[in-house]
């Protein structure tokens, strides 16, 4: 079985390097760490008006009409740059939970925006440091009115759609809904919120009987949330593996270019083992990632298995070559001046985007045991 990419979706790869490498380089990043901005504008502008914002939205609503696979190349890339885009949460999660559960209408009014990046779109779970879950989400959507909020939001400053998850009443994981918001409204109230990577703009949203409209049936948010965030880790694990990957290369090219007593660094045996462990759980990280790609190319039944093993690997991987680049660097690893504090901040970020790694691994042990008394 081949598991590799076909030679078209290896071109967009390389497409998609070459912009990154001309238009976002650390300096780019750096300009959106020590700003206000929540994304650098000009990334943005350049990757939607070559079309991968619309990658894998259908060719009726504006896009390119690809698939899941297109977009695990392109995440793996904007991974590598440490891009400060919102393509993550106007990709990987508005754009697929209106795929997945939206009406014909919904989809024409919001999708051809999101395709051309005319404007953002995020969608909304969290209410705090807890994770989301059916007895914990306060949020309440009713009579078409929305109340409540949302915290944090990934680019909720600059969205001007969400979808957001709601409590309609019920028991169980039937209480939970997803409903659609425009945010550029009166009931809508926003404000930044401070994270540990700057370049990736957060918000606590407030709804105050906000216009809404259900987004799929009424009950089966809980459901289709999942759905989304099984898919949502597998392009996030592509983003890590880009991350990783870019990170043991920083580590890498300054252990050949640093000397100390006369010899390269990367001729000490310590060097040699932090790098080769890194390379290690890199690979380990990107055959979970390609499998994760595999069954959400062909929405396998294992979706939710795939997607918790890739999410644990890579997020383990991203994190320990993000800290180990920092020590290989030795003290001016820690500077401000210094690159390796781009990856560090990303991959504790990517960490906690879709919850945290404990809660991956409660899903990838529940599924286990499904798949055991199977």
């Amino acid at each position: 079985m081949n598991f590799d990419f076909s030679d078209d979706q290896k071109m967009l790869k390389d497409q998609a390097r070459k912009f990154l490498e001309d238009k976002c380089s650390y300096d780019d990043v750096r300009t959106i760490l020590e700003s206000d901005d929540s994304h650098h504008d000009g990334v943005w502008n350049g990757l939607c008006e070559l079309g991968f914002a619309g990658a894998a939205i259908p060719e009726e609503f504006g896009g390119l009409g690809l698939g899941p696979l297109e977009l695990c190349v392109i995440a793996e890339e904007l991974g590598r740059a440490a891009a400060p885009v919102p393509f993550s949460s106007s990709i990987y999660m508005f754009a697929e939970a209106l795929k997945l559960a939206g009406s014909d209408e919904q989809k024409a009014a919001w999708l051809p925006q999101i395709a051309s990046g005319e404007i953002i779109g995020t969608l909304a779970s969290a209410e705090g440091a807890q994770a989301p879950s059916p007895r914990t989400v306060e949020a309440s959507f009713s009579g078409g009115k929305l109340s409540g909020r949302k915290l944090p939001v990934p680019d909720g400053e600059t969205a001007s759609v969400a979808v957001v998850l709601a409590n309609t009443g019920g028991s169980g994981a039937q209480a939970l809904s997803l409903v659609l918001v425009d945010l550029n409204q009166d009931g809508v109230t926003r404000s930044a919120v401070e994270t540990i990577d700057p370049t990736r703009g957060h918000a606590e949203m407030n709804f105050d009987n906000a216009e809404a409209s259900l987004l799929g049936q009424e009950g089966e948010g809980w459901d289709m949330l999942k759905r989304v965030e099984a898919g949502a880790a597998v392009l996030m694990a592509f983003e890590q593996v880009g991350g990783t990957e870019a990170a043991l290369n920083m580590a890498k090219d300054y252990a050949l270019d640093r000397y100390a007593f006369g010899r390269q660094i990367g001729s000490y045996q310590a060097i040699k083992h932090r790098l080769a462990d890194m390379y290690v759980k890199l690979e380990l990280a990107r055959s979970n990632a390609y499998y994760g790609a595999m069954i959400l190319s062909e929405d396998g039944a294992e979706l939710e298995l795939a997607a918790a093993s890739a999410r644990i690997s890579a997020t383990e991987a991203y994190r320990f070559a993000a800290q180990e680049c920092i020590q290989v660097h030795g003290g001016i690893g820690f500077t401000w001046e210094a690159n390796p504090q781009f990856h560090y901040r990303r991959s504790k970020l990517l960490a906690l985007a879709l919850g945290s790694a404990s809660r991956w691994k409660d899903r990838l042990v529940s599924e286990l045991e499904k798949s055991n008394v199977a």
